[in-house]
């Protein structure tokens, strides 16, 4: 960050103010460390203590490290609204909004940055290929350093790729597939490695699981993850239980992690309580380690500087931010980021799908009737009360279940188009719109099943065993 006094700190989001007096703290700390001139030294002391004020200004609260202040949206003066407010963290997703969270405020509360236009552009020219779907229709909508990924390839520098699951049942839904879509897209197009973190230690953690059935799950899980169509030579999946007992890089990075950051800290972040076990307490460190290269020696030939990219859905920024307060720390490059929207219930947007409620997602495991079922019975429609209204003042996309699943689904952008074109008009009435993703689900879920079905255990053991993977470093 620039030294300068004159930027305009009240512009700043509380959490951009977090990250500023972080890096200029770091700064400090590297003069110092280097032995810098006294007056260079004492100029950056003073604008740390400038950002300080700042932020103590902004919040109410003087500056902890690591320890982000509560998400706020600033409006009218610096105020703050808390009525009607979306609610997220990584195990909840609450809005009061039928469009679904207001993504445009989260991006300002996280402190993130919008991926635009200009950013898909040098995307596709890096890889001389049509931006995915998912950013073509803004479904992965904010990223954190995705420049610096891109400055890194430019240069003939590599990275990784970084996603995970928590395999909290058997079968994974339709939502799920989401990241993996994205991720398997991002490792053809830049050619790099990638590792799959089966969070079946949280899942024991947070669920009423015992270790073998949560290992168990993330097997299955694993199945359906292969069945995306990732190369057994460029992918390491791993769980938890599993890899962690057998890597001590791994380890390492986890117990650095939990040396710079405090039990005050992760109350802050996650909202733990003194009643949660120390397991909950001390997993984000778990979640932070496969960030750092040095946690797969057996894949990057023991490198620490690789940088690493993680897609995922926004829930999960809370951990990764604090991946990022610490990575600096512990001489680590800090992880970049893209953030998914939330995959909407059947029952509409106010809420992502949940496991274990059948009827709120369409299941990777169901048959086709049951996907026609469920989609005319319970996915939430933009229509009109009749089918004269409809006619008249046509429906809304905004809000209906079946055109937000079809823009994940549909590739024709033409075809989306005049679907939506159609149904807001009330050319289209809602019984066509749903045969419609009927149509469009049935036969990408029954060429997944069958996937599925060619995925042996000796191909999850070849996938979840450690080992050097196609590529030299």
């Amino acid at each position: 960050m620039a030294d300068s006094p004159n930027c305009d700190l009240k512009s700043l989001s509380p959490l951009q103010l977090f990250e500023r007096v972080t890096e200029q703290g770091e700064k400090v700390r590297a003069l110092k460390a280097g032995k810098a001139p006294k007056d260079e030294i004492d100029a950056a002391v003073r604008m740390l203590l400038s950002l300080k004020l700042s932020y103590k200004t902004a919040t109410g609260q003087d500056y902890q490290a690591g320890l982000p202040p509560r998400d706020l949206t600033l409006i009218n003066n610096g105020t703050t609204k808390e009525e009607d407010e979306d609610f997220v963290d990584p195990w909840t997703v609450q809005t009061s909004n039928a469009k679904g969270v207001d993504y445009d405020k989260l991006i300002v509360r996280f402190g993130s940055s919008k991926i635009d236009t200009d950013l898909i552009n040098r995307i596709e020219r890096a890889t001389g290929q049509k931006p995915h779907r998912f950013l073509r229709r803004g479904i992965f909508f904010s990223h954190r350093d995705m420049d610096q990924i891109l400055d890194a390839y430019e240069n003939k520098k590599s990275f990784y790729l970084y996603t995970g699951r928590g395999p909290s049942s058997q079968a994974m839904h339709v939502g799920h597939l989401i990241p993996f879509i994205f991720t398997k897209w991002l490792q053809e197009v830049f050619d790099v490695p990638l590792v799959i973190q089966l969070t079946d230690d949280e899942k024991y953690l947070w669920k009423d699981l015992t270790t073998e059935k949560a290992y168990e799950y993330a097997k299955e899980n694993a199945k359906d993850i292969i069945a995306c169509g990732f190369d057994v030579n460029k992918t390491f999946i791993f769980s938890d239980l599993d890899y962690l007992g057998t890597s001590t890089g791994f380890y390492k990075n986890i117990v650095k992690v939990q040396k710079h950051v405090t039990f005050n800290q992760v109350k802050g972040i996650f909202g733990f309580t003194d009643s949660d076990c120390i397991g909950k307490i001390s997993f984000p460190a778990i979640q932070a380690a496969p960030s750092f290269s040095s946690s797969f020696p057996q894949i990057f030939n023991g490198k620490e500087n690789i940088q690493c990219l993680i897609p995922c859905a926004i829930d999960q920024d809370p951990y990764f931010r604090m991946t990022r307060d610490v990575a600096p720390r512990i001489g680590q490059p800090k992880p970049a980021l893209l953030h998914s929207v939330f995959f909407p219930a059947l029952q509409g947007a106010q809420t992502k799908m949940s496991a274990s409620d059948p009827n709120s997602s369409i299941f990777l495991t169901d048959t086709p009737k049951q996907i026609k079922t469920k989609i005319n019975k319970h996915a939430f429609s933009g229509g009109r009360d009749t089918i004269e209204e409809h006619r008249k003042y046509g429906g809304n996309c905004d809000v209906d279940v079946s055109f937000m699943y079809l823009t994940f689904f549909l590739e024709d952008d033409d075809r989306l188009e005049q679907l939506k074109q159609a149904y807001t008009s009330g050319e289209l009435l809602t019984g066509e719109l749903k045969k419609v993703l009927i149509e469009t689900l049935q036969p990408l879920i029954a060429a997944h099943q069958e996937r599925r079905k060619q995925v042996t255990d000796e191909m999850v053991k070849q996938f979840m065993t450690p080992r050097k993977l196609a590529f030299e470093f």
